[in-house]
């Protein structure tokens, strides 16, 4: 059986997300399972001496357009929020607690938390709004609030996050297909090609 497509992101990414929206359909067209991983991208940017894009003099205009043109490239519904970017730790934390009972509804979960705070301007960093996102779906809102709080929950993202840069994700979405890595929504169609192809020589 094919490897998983392992797809490592972090909630205040707009290529992130709008990459969430296509992955698991590219995954189930060459037959491969596509597993969620959810980390802080700015644990990484610890390491890599890396900021924010929008913080960066030159680059942060140049983001903020291309955020809003590659939406509407991707056909994703998608308004830059006031508050960018955020910490994401409590959707993380919230994705793993569920993701160990019922893997599907984490992966719905994740999409509303992204449309929360990509379409709908709510800032998921509260844990207050994630836990109203969470019940939306369904969720009993004091089990959310006890995951958020719960040493295992918080260490278990602290273990995905630890993983995910031994591995050399730096940056969101970061896709590992096989032995390669791919860094960016843009290069999904790459990543379509190596499963098409059982990847190619180079």
């Amino acid at each position: 059986m094919a490897a998983p497509i392992d797809f490592y992101f972090d909630f205040s990414s707009p290529y992130a997300y709008f990459a969430s929206t296509m992955i698991d359909a590219l995954g189930a067209k060459y037959g491969r399972e596509v597993v969620w991983r959810p980390f802080l991208l700015g644990a990484a940017m610890k390491i890599t001496g890396g900021a924010p894009l929008p913080s960066v003099p030159m680059k942060g205009d140049y983001a903020r357009q291309d955020f809003a043109r590659s939406a509407k490239f991707y056909g994703v519904e998608y308004k830059l929020p006031s508050a960018f970017p955020i910490s994401s730790q409590a959707p993380a934390r919230a994705f793993y607690w569920l993701n160990r009972t019922d893997p599907k509804q984490a992966k719905a979960l994740v999409s509303a938390l992204y449309r929360a705070y990509f379409v709908d301007g709510t800032n998921i960093s509260n844990p207050e709004d994630t836990v109203a996102v969470c019940a939306k779906l369904g969720l009993k809102a004091e089990d959310v609030r006890a995951a958020l709080n719960d040493p295992a929950v918080k260490d278990l993202l602290k273990t995905e996050v630890e993983k995910a840069i031994a591995r050399g994700a730096f940056g969101s979405p970061y896709i590992f297909v096989d032995d390669q890595a791919f860094w960016g929504v843009d290069r999904l169609p790459q990543i379509e090609k190596w499963l098409a192809t059982a990847g190619w020589k180079y």
